[in-house]
């Protein structure tokens, strides 16, 4: 969320243990079904596609939730955060 409020991308987020969701919103937070169908889901929808290009596999849908795992070292992880801000910066 940090790179997000960096760009100026209107961005919430939640996470829990090894598991998080990101969605485009004005919201500060989000916590149940009807604020995810209220956030911006084609935004998330490119956000998706533009992290896919970059080899970053994510959920296809902003219903869904992400995954990190041990598996994932320091170097997977700044990886995948340059991509995060390459693809938030093109949106």
């Amino acid at each position: 969320l940090a790179i997000a409020k960096k760009l100026g991308v209107p961005m919430a987020g939640n996470v829990e243990g090894g598991m998080f969701g990101l969605w485009f919103t004005e919201e500060e937070s989000i916590s149940n079904y009807d604020e995810i169908a209220g956030s911006n889901i084609e935004r998330f929808n490119q956000f998706f596609h533009l992290m896919l290009e970059q080899g970053v596999y994510l959920p296809p849908s902003a219903y869904e939730c992400c995954f990190i795992s041990s598996a994932h070292g320091d170097e997977e992880i700044e990886k995948t955060l340059e991509a995060v801000e390459k693809a938030l910066a093109s949106l």
